[in-house]
């Protein structure tokens, strides 16, 4: 069994990535593979927090002519609807997990208390953080970044469609590189918006790495946790800005 690099980390899941191909909605297939991947990892030892995005369901920006605060409430809940499903999945394949709201729906999860939330942890369940913040106008990303935080993770695993970042859209650009790591310093320099700039702020404060990778590649999140040097890294500005070889 491979030797896991950390102990404790915060996985953030992109509620656009829960879609896979298709337009809305959760798709199975996507879902059964990220609870897999958790299941997995959390089998190795390591403790996996995970906060999930709602894009997939509801976007704020999509609501014309809602109010920003009432826009943002809705996506929280949607983010909930993500969670559960989420704790479903990853619960059929015998890993007990719990969902901590920080909007109180005592029906459906527990609400959030930080302490609840490590010990949770400890005890080898996967611990599922819903609804944001709890407060309008701040992303998942802020409430990945915070929770990282208050639950003394390690790294952020930020899981999305690409497979690390680059110094330029490798969509348009063919000859962009890909980095291997690079510093926070570096990547506002370039403006490279690896998260949105509360949550890129939080951690570069708190010296907390952000690992971004290609969450539909098997086996993926397991090789993140083991060190191996999957996606792009961002780290505290005393290290060094490496290109992928």
């Amino acid at each position: 069994m491979p030797k896991p690099a950390y102990k404790r980390v915060l996985l953030k899941i992109s509620g656009e990535a829960l879609m896979g191909n298709m337009t809305f909605g959760i798709n199975p297939e996507v879902i059964n593979l990220v609870a897999t991947e958790i299941a997995d990892t959390a089998a190795l030892g390591v403790e996996v927090a995970v906060v999930v995005g709602a894009g997939n369901i509801f976007r704020g920006e999509s609501a014309r002519g809602m109010d920003r605060a009432t826009a943002d409430y809705v996506g929280m809940l949607a983010t909930v609807m993500n969670a559960v499903s989420l704790q479903e999945a990853i619960e059929r394949r015998g890993v007990t997990t719990r969902v901590q709201s920080a909007i109180p729906m005592s029906q459906l999860a527990e609400p959030y208390i930080r302490r609840r939330a490590i010990r949770h942890l400890e005890k080898g369940r996967v611990v599922i953080f819903g609804a944001g913040t709890g407060n309008p106008f701040f992303t998942t990303d802020t409430a990945a970044a915070l929770r990282a935080m208050e639950i003394n993770a390690e790294v952020v695993l930020k899981a999305t469609k690409v497979d690390g970042i680059y110094d330029r859209d490798p969509r348009k650009h063919p000859d962009a590189r890909r980095y291997e790591t690079v510093t926070f310093k570096d990547a506002l320099a370039q403006d490279l918006e690896v998260m949105d700039s509360t949550a890129f702020a939080l951690c570069r404060d708190n010296d907390m790495k952000i690992v971004v990778f290609d969450m539909r590649a098997r086996g993926n999140i397991e090789r993140v946790v083991c060190g191996e040097p999957v996606g792009s890294t961002v780290v505290p500005d005393a290290q060094q800005t490496r290109f992928a070889k």
